[in-house]
């Protein structure tokens, strides 16, 4: 649960949308589940799932569909258009900051840092696995969307009460 807990921290720059986010980060690995993986891939697998099955909130769902830059391991994987034909994007502030959850969270939960949260993702795989050349072909990308929701959380505090 630590990628909601991440998401609890950042909610005052998301307003009205912070239960939102909550909730897809609660819910953003579940396509992980055997039961659920039928294409193996873990953001549709989910998406899939919660929208057909537990009638989850759409923008939840399309949220869990698109976390952390899964567009780039669809394409790797011949399933982008799919996912993108099936689940629209939700707002890039939304999108940034659960890639920022995810990021900055470990496997068990633990709080890190997006640097070695991809370096984590790529040794686990193997830098040669298509998860190891995705999260390295993403790693820009995430780190320049942790790095605005961090600017948006500055800017946050810099405002007067």
């Amino acid at each position: 649960m630590g990628v909601a807990e991440r998401a609890r921290i950042i909610a005052p720059i998301l307003d009205e949308d912070a239960e939102l986010l909550e909730a897809a980060a609660v819910l953003h690995d579940i396509g992980y589940s055997p039961d659920l993986a039928k294409t193996g891939f873990h953001p549709l697998d989910g998406a899939r799932y919660l929208r057909d099955v537990a009638n989850a909130d759409e923008r939840v769902v399309n949220l869990v569909a698109h976390h952390s830059c899964a567009w780039m391991e669809a394409e790797a994987r011949g399933l982008r258009e799919e996912l993108e034909g099936e689940f629209p994007r939700e707002s890039a502030h939304l999108n940034d900051a659960l890639c920022f959850c995810d990021m900055n969270t470990t496997p068990d939960g633990t709080p890190t840092n997006p640097i070695d949260r991809v370096n984590e993702i790529a040794g686990r795989y193997g830098p040669d696995s298509l998860i190891g050349t995705f999260i390295r072909r993403a790693e820009p990308e995430i780190l320049a969307s942790t790095s605005r929701v961090l600017e948006r959380v500055a800017a946050a505090k810099r405002q007067p009460m």
